[in-house]
């Protein structure tokens, strides 16, 4: 017999596969998930753009790292008051005449082009210290929760809830006008001890339904010690939420400090971020609004940029995922086996 939709002969031993099992028999889980994450064009497209936007905000204005000046391309710095030319209106012309001040120059004359690299600097810096710092207390507590159960459980959960009902923009407020000042990496580094819970919840959930299973029997059974279940068997499995959520976290994390800047709570000046630029020109929208848009416009690429990457992995993590990752997909070819039908029809008719 003949199976009609790959249009090979049957073998017996696959018989009850469907065709999703059968495009990934004999796979490894970390290739499939490579697969289905590569065939995301969303996430694809987020990477690229999400590299050439941190080429760009590095490369430009340079990078102070710890105290070593790395110099930029950019000739102008995000502090200087330089002469007002084209009474501040951006000098960009179409397609690639960028001028002197591409972006345009304030009231007193400093270069916003430099200014908007130098807030985005800080927003990728805030944001991958609060997703790194609330991935690892999330992980952890949320696995000691679910691993351990009992009086372990009960009270971490109950440490959760504590933080849960305080509203993070708050605290975030008072954090921000503790610390701001000190500049993004004291705030991320704030942030990221308020923003576990969530993953927490889910890690837990995880572990709770993991440790329950076959291998982990399996491998108390050979002898192997608490940590090395949690680390080396349980949470390996658990991987595919804790990265999907850490990167929606950091996707949060930046409109968080946008959000605490624009109020005036985040960093402080004379450093910049781009809440901050939103905030201090937000006077000047009507009159000269490029002041306003492009700190908003790196905003929503990167916060964009992050939440479909997230999507991409959630996408290939999810066992449920219906993309099949290498040959043409179930769906084309069952597209490819009705098409072949209607070809084969006419000449059927010719037959009769």
């Amino acid at each position: 017999m003949t199976n009609l939709l790959l249009q090979t002969p049957e073998d017996p031993a696959n018989a009850g596969m469907t065709i999703e099992q059968r495009e990934v028999e004999g796979l490894s889980q970390g290739t499939i998930v490579r697969r289905r994450f590569f065939r995301h064009r969303g996430a694809m497209i987020s990477i690229i753009a999400l590299v050439l936007v941190a080429a760009l905000v590095y490369s430009s204005i340079g990078v102070n790292l710890f105290g070593l000046q790395i110099p930029g391309w950019w000739r102008f710095g995000y502090e200087a008051q330089n002469t007002i030319i084209n009474n501040g209106n951006p000098t960009w012309t179409l397609p690639f005449n960028f001028g002197l001040h591409p972006f345009g120059q304030d009231e007193i004359g400093r270069d916003i082009f430099a200014r908007v690299m130098r807030g985005a600097q800080q927003s990728i810096v805030v944001t991958l210290l609060f997703g790194s710092i609330a991935a690892v207390i999330g992980v952890v507590i949320g696995a000691l929760a679910g691993f351990y159960r009992g009086w372990v459980d009960q009270w971490l959960m109950r440490l959760t809830d504590l933080f849960i009902i305080f509203p993070i923009l708050i605290i975030g407020a008072v954090l921000g006008r503790a610390v701001g000042g000190l500049g993004a990496a004291a705030l991320g580094i704030g942030l990221g001890f308020l923003g576990w819970t969530a993953l927490a919840r889910l890690v837990r959930g995880e572990f709770l339904s993991l440790r329950e299973r076959e291998f982990v029997d399996a491998a108390r059974v050979a002898g192997a010690g608490t940590g090395r279940i949690i680390f080396k068997h349980i949470l390996p499995n658990a991987v595919g939420v804790v990265i999907v959520s850490s990167t929606l976290l950091m996707s949060g994390a930046i409109l968080t400090e946008a959000a605490l800047s624009f109020l005036g709570f985040g960093i402080a000046a004379p450093d910049v971020s781009l809440g901050q630029l939103i905030n201090e020109y937000q006077g000047a929208f009507q009159t000269r609004p490029w002041l306003f848009w492009w700190p908003g416009l790196f905003i929503i690429i990167i916060a964009l940029a992050i939440n479909f990457i997230g999507d991409g992995l959630r996408d290939a993590f999810d066992p449920r995922q219906r993309r099949i990752p290498g040959g043409t997909g179930p769906y084309r070819q069952m597209g490819q086996v009705i098409a072949g039908w209607f070809r084969r029809r006419p000449s059927n008719a010719e037959n009769r």
